[in-house]
């Protein structure tokens, strides 16, 4: 490559607009029927398990505490999702939806477990997750 001709493209592009957005200081906003990560709505949920059953990556899994009482807790894992949207199609009552505001997904951690429902259901789940068949027969 000659220089003459690197300089001259050099300085065509002091002059010229990047054609690349500053990403954390321009954001643009997502597609209207972008899909996103889960949103879940346990109030609504009847339990059906039709969204565990047509997921093809085992990314939900509907954990029922009580059928009765309606408590049931979502564990959904964002690392296995490939966000086909078929749990949305296949909701009856409508309880799961795709959010199409939340789309930034890097995080610092590795933790991609999400836990959705009521907050006292969650907390009861992950109590009774951490007591371990084996820590109740070595007693």
């Amino acid at each position: 490559m000659r220089i003459g001709t690197m300089f001259k493209d050099i300085l065509k592009s002091f002059f010229t607009k990047s054609s690349t957005q500053l990403y954390p200081v321009e954001r643009v906003a997502p597609p209207e029927r972008y899909r996103g990560i889960l949103s879940y709505n346990p109030s609504v949920c009847t339990g059906c398990t039709l969204c565990v059953k047509d997921c093809p990556s085992d990314a939900i899994e509907l954990v029922i505490l009580d059928r009765a009482a309606k408590q049931y807790v979502m564990k959904y894992r964002m690392d296995r999702c490939i966000y086909c949207g078929q749990c949305v199609v296949n909701c009856k009552p409508k309880g799961i939806g795709m959010s199409n505001q939340e789309w930034e997904h890097a995080a610092l951690d590795q933790n991609f477990m999400v836990y959705y429902g009521k907050e006292q259901d969650i907390a009861k789940y992950l109590e009774d997750s951490a007591k371990s068949p084996i820590a109740e027969t070595e007693s």
